[in-house]
């Protein structure tokens, strides 16, 4: 028996609302955004995960599907599955530890948007005793003060219910998670938001790693004056947009 959406008087089967014209759009916009990884040197393999919530159904996402490299991904490879991993619509199958990460933190944090990789500056901080970035060194880290959760256990690959509801519990009501031995979580309301935080985030660890490597003493700020530039950063995200639109312009689908 085929599976019915109900939204009000309008009855669609999972297949319709994958092809609403504003999930189109959603799709269009996560494959851009793996492709954007790939493109920035974000992605590892054909691992790892982003995830978008469809409009109006909390208990449903869009995510990647497994096997595909980010490179290669466009908007009809985009996967529709709900938070138990079912997969509703698409064409592909999805990947375990997506089920168990992507469904848990987008359950229990309520973020529209997550994305999950092992970028390499950002992985390579959570094995280092401080577990994270310090977001008072570079201008672009202290976008991030107040905003970053360190997972500091790391319990082996998520796959099982119990692991990526840890996971997501350790977040504690921020959008950036570090996971000790692992990598990173960058949550957010937009595609386009979400990923321009990843993107500086990396730049970010970046900076800080190179800044460490010269053996001189670093230099931070005052957590006020961060807060401060962090403010001023969040208060206007036109440049999120105008980047990701970039990006769309760069990189079209395949």
């Amino acid at each position: 028996m085929v599976e019915t959406i109900i939204k009000g008087n309008v009855h669609d089967t999972p297949e319709a609302q994958y092809n609403q014209p504003r999930v189109r759009k959603l799709r269009e916009d996560l494959a851009l955004a793996l492709r954007a990884a790939a493109h920035h040197g974000l992605s590892e393999g054909v691992c790892n995960h982003f995830s978008v919530l469809v409009p109006g159904a909390s208990d449903r996402y869009l995510i990647n599907p497994r096997g595909l490299h980010w490179s290669e991904i466009g908007p009809d490879d985009i996967v529709l599955i709900d938070v138990r991993g079912k997969v509703l619509a698409g064409r592909h199958r999805v990947e375990p530890t997506a089920l168990f990460i992507h469904g848990a933190v987008h359950r229990l944090t309520g973020h529209a948007v997550v994305l999950h990789c092992h970028m390499p500056y950002a992985t390579a901080l959570t094995l280092t005793v401080d577990r994270a970035l310090d977001p008072t060194l570079s201008q672009n880290a202290m976008r991030y003060i107040n905003r970053i959760a360190i997972d500091t256990v790391y319990n082996g690959l998520a796959l099982d219910d119990a692991e990526g509801e840890r996971i997501a519990r350790a977040m504690a009501g921020k959008d950036v998670a570090f996971l000790a031995n692992h990598g990173v979580i960058v949550a957010g309301a937009t595609i386009a938001h979400a990923y321009d935080d990843l993107y500086y985030l990396e730049r970010s660890c970046l900076h800080q790693v190179i800044a460490q490597q010269t053996g001189r003493p670093l230099v931070p700020v005052d957590p006020a004056l961060a807060a401060r530039v962090a403010a001023q950063i969040q208060g206007e995200r036109e440049q999120s947009d105008l980047f990701f639109e970039a990006l769309r312009r760069m990189l079209p689908a395949p």
